[in-house]
């Protein structure tokens, strides 16, 4: 189904604000504005093309730096004058060279910690290639491929204990444990969070095609 541009209620300036968001992380990248030339030329190359107000022309994202974006999915807001711009990045999205421009935090709840996958997968890759003394992360990569891989191979053995045992607590913990450890397999192989993903997408997308052939 093709984004229709004729929905969009673009501002008295012609733009309209467009929310990037990282599509395997969730994480918000940036706020920036497009305006319809912009936009159809984001919805024509799959990649995001943006009006800078301050300098009043386009720009494609990554022109100058590498640092693209291929567009997943565009999606306007429930009036219509805002767009919620889904992304596969390549490289950062700040021009200051952060990840995401929100960086600067302002409040967070202390009972609510921010985390996601992608962030222990980070973090652990930073325990490879910076290694920490005292580091139980840093260690595993130190004894290599038997070491993560028996710890792998245990962490599955306990997740099935846990689970044959019926208790929730202890399933929780074990599969937090197998968790981490895979994580450590996956940096230590060279595999990436968003390959996981997009094989588990791609399975999804598969079985949904299934079920439709079968109902024909």
């Amino acid at each position: 189904m093709e984004f229709d541009i004729g929905t969009v209620r673009f501002d008295q300036n012609g733009l309209v604000p467009a929310i990037v968001q990282d599509y395997y992380s969730k994480k918000v990248l940036t706020l920036a504005y497009m305006n319809r030339q912009s936009l159809e030329i984001s919805l024509k190359e799959r990649r995001t093309c943006f009006y800078s107000r301050s300098r009043q022309t386009l720009w494609r994202k990554g022109e100058t730096s590498g640092n693209t974006q291929q567009i997943v999915s565009v999606t306007a807001d429930c009036d219509s004058d805002a767009l919620l711009v889904e992304v596969i990045k390549a490289g950062p999205a700040c021009h200051l060279g952060a990840d995401s421009c929100f960086g600067g935090e302002i409040y967070r709840d202390k009972n609510h910690r921010q985390f996601s996958v992608t962030d222990l997968y980070e973090l652990i890759r930073d325990r490879r290639d910076n290694p920490a003394e005292g580091s139980y992360t840093t260690y595993l990569f130190q004894k290599g491929d038997d070491k993560i891989l028996k710890k792998v191979g245990e962490e599955c053995t306990e997740v099935v204990i846990a689970a044959k045992n019926n208790d929730g607590r202890e399933l929780t913990y074990e599969i937090a444990d197998l968790a981490y450890h895979t994580l450590v397999l996956m940096v230590h192989k060279g595999l990436s969070v968003a390959e996981i993903l997009e094989e588990l997408g791609s399975r999804h997308v598969v079985d949904k095609k299934v079920k439709q052939e079968k109902m024909q």
